[in-house]
């Protein structure tokens, strides 16, 4: 069922409109539940996520949440980040872009929503299996209580910040994220969660306005 949230996020785009009616359509058609989360159309199946739209400068698109699981014997569905391990996304360049691939595009919601069904799980590297940081080493070194913070985590949101840290080339900008990132650590909250105290469920960020650095 459509929902008017969505209707009001189309009407204000100005650039994508097109597309992401299209887009909108086919999750749809499909009886995808739908909604807005990180603001923007997400569409889920017994209150799983299944898809989500990004409109982005140059094109948008389709994000599966459990994408690497989705047979792709054509190649359209890409990992967003080199260093991504679940999601997949087909990118769209114009409204004939996704009208060549429809027939595709129903089928990978169609197997997502088959994953979902039968439990499928991506199988994450572990925790250990991602480099320590010399910087992080040395700042645990100088608070202990910061590396026990730390230890306290759980294991999704230490890999987040392994993750964070291991993209940044310079030790000074590592240092400079576990600065930015200690306080976030030492309550416990994970990297892109928000402790400005504002949310409906603190302390996480309810995405009803920007994070806070």
């Amino acid at each position: 069922m459509a929902n008017p949230i969505i209707d009001e996020y189309i009407a204000q785009l100005e650039k994508w409109k097109e597309e992401v009616t299209l887009l909108r359509a086919i999750a749809l058609e499909l009886n995808l539940e739908e909604e807005v989360k990180w603001k923007h159309p997400c569409y889920s199946h017994d209150k799983k996520n299944i898809v989500i739209i990004g409109t982005f400068k140059e094109y948008c698109t389709l994000n599966f949440f459990k994408g690497a699981l989705i047979k792709d014997d054509s190649n359209l569905l890409i990992k967003p980040g080199e260093n991504t391990q679940a999601a997949r996304i087909i990118k769209f360049y114009n409204i004939q872009d996704i009208k060549n691939s429809e027939n595709k595009i129903k089928g990978f919601i169609k197997q997502a929503i088959e994953i979902e069904k039968s439990g499928g799980k991506i199988e994450f590297k572990k925790t250990s299996e991602y480099e320590m940081p010399d910087e992080l080493i040395a700042e645990f070194d100088r608070d202990p209580d910061f590396k026990i913070a730390f230890d306290n985590l759980t294991e999704g949101k230490k890999r987040a910040y392994l993750l964070n840290l291991s993209q940044a080339k310079l030790s000074q900008t590592k240092e400079e994220r576990i600065i930015k990132h200690k306080k976030r650590i030492m309550l416990g909250l994970g990297v892109h969660d928000c402790y400005c105290g504002k949310s409906k469920i603190m302390p996480l960020c309810d995405g009803a306005h920007k994070i806070m650095n």
